[in-house]
């Protein structure tokens, strides 16, 4: 899609005003991801030039923050690819993630004459994200069987971006308070099942296709949803079990008996139901709308290969 490279274009313009070589070279060894939020924020406002820079903005926020989430994981590897940190060092990853924070705040300032509820929505998603950031790594210092922390915790840390794309694309649009609730519905939704989608992949995808191991998230101290439906169904014994493979290498006898459980239990099909669910809601919320292609992206999304 020709706009999609112009958002590109639009970030490196944006960079090179920084006058900066080591920005430029380590920003260009980035991986692109799939630009969902800016498809997103396209098929809801359209094309323009506001909408194009919404959408470099959205997606410098978007890089800045898996930036400092492959630092705080110890990850090496984005999207199949040695990632900043990896190459580059922490420092030099945190640092870039700065700058792409500070510099798509500033571009943020064009929007305050003509839409100037727009800074607002998407400064407060920044803050809800890096909430979220850290909600994950306390999770993380224990296992986690309760089911409301998760969700909260993906609300913050990968929807609510999602969602405030969704917000202010639709006040982009022409639409009023009430109309642009809808999309914000819509995008929340779409954030959530979209992590939730993220976890099942994890379980079920190959190694191939995700870039790294399987079950990686269990390891790194993630007990993502499957995991929390598997342990409510096991008996004491295979919970301490469970448990006590939490942040562990796993035996190849270990990860069996998981994916075996996985599966048999009933966790990953009880995740599927509830992204589902949550994508009908979000489907549900613009449905006063002519809105097919946004309804092409949640089933699209949520129907991912396995």
């Amino acid at each position: 899609m020709e706009v999609l490279a112009q958002i590109n274009q639009r970030i490196q313009k944006f960079l090179e005003e920084l006058e900066s070589p080591i920005v430029s070279g380590l920003f260009q060894r980035i991986q692109s991801g799939k630009m969902l939020r800016s498809k997103l924020a396209l098929n809801i406002a359209g094309e323009s030039s506001k909408c194009v820079l919404l959408c470099a903005d959205i997606e410098m926020f978007q890089s800045a923050s898996l930036l400092h989430d492959d630092v705080i994981d110890n990850a090496t590897i984005r999207r199949s690819q040695p990632s900043i940190n990896a190459i580059a060092g922490d420092k030099n990853a945190i640092m870039l993630g700065d700058i792409l924070y500070s510099k798509a705040f500033c571009e943020l300032s064009d929007f305050y004459e003509d839409f100037p509820m727009i800074p607002r929505i998407i400064a407060n998603a920044v803050t809800m994200l890096a909430i979220g950031e850290m909600e994950d790594v306390e999770l993380a210092k224990e296992f986690n069987a309760d089911e409301a922390k998760y969700l909260k915790m993906i609300e913050h840390k990968t929807a609510s971006l999602i969602e405030s794309t969704a917000y202010a694309a639709a006040f982009l649009a022409g639409k009023n308070q009430e109309e642009a609730k809808d999309f914000r519905i819509y995008g929340r939704n779409l954030g959530i099942a979209f992590q939730i989608v993220d976890d099942i992949l994890d379980i079920t995808a190959s190694a191939k296709t995700l870039g790294k191991p399987i079950l990686s998230d269990f390891k790194e101290g993630k007990v993502t949803l499957p995991y929390i439906y598997l342990y409510h169904n096991l008996n004491t014994f295979d919970k301490k079990r469970l448990e006590n493979n939490f942040k562990k290498d796993l035996s190849k006898e270990e990860q069996e008996w998981i994916l075996q459980n996985l599966k048999e239990s009933g966790a990953i099909q009880k995740s599927m139901d509830l992204a589902k669910h949550l994508g009908e809601v979000g489907i549900e919320a613009i449905s006063n709308y002519s809105c097919d292609k946004l309804i092409h992206i949640m089933q699209e999304m949520i129907n991912r290969d396995f």
